[in-house]
């Protein structure tokens, strides 16, 4: 087990700009140690993950305005729970053995963190949404 966190570490991207304080919460923390840098790795497939719910659900997102389209990444995630927990699963699959022990103590709200951390992530990149027009 102690490989399989030792290589989960060494694959995660190292966020530069996070600081870890005496004074911050356990989640808060949390949030910077281990959410920050498995939402980056993980970005790539977040983006996919939504094109294909966008797909599935019959290209009604394409048809919305801008403002329209972000309420509807934060409404797909918060309101569809298959979809909540697959983004869930990309994400506690990448925790460490000791991680997970953190999680389980509080995973309420962390999982409401990262939720919100991968809503706030989608809207930030919602240019990555956009429908590809193939040119012929």
């Amino acid at each position: 087990m102690k490989e399989r966190s030792q290589n989960l570490l060494k694959v995660r991207p190292e966020i530069k700009t996070t600081q870890i304080n005496p004074m911050m919460s356990d989640g808060e923390r949390f949030q910077n140690e281990t959410l920050r840098p498995i939402l980056k790795m993980q970005n790539d497939l977040f983006i996919e993950v939504f094109k294909n719910y966008i797909k599935k659900h019959k290209n009604a997102f394409y048809e919305l305005s801008l403002e329209q389209r972000l309420d509807y990444i934060a409404k797909a995630i918060q309101k569809d729970i298959k979809l909540r927990n697959s983004l869930k699963g990309m994400v506690i699959g990448q925790f460490t053995v000791e991680e997970y022990r953190i999680y389980i103590q509080n995973s309420s709200a962390l999982n409401k963190r990262m939720m919100n951390m991968v809503i706030k992530r989608l809207k930030d990149q919602i240019q990555l949404l956009e429908r590809i027009q193939l040119a012929y």
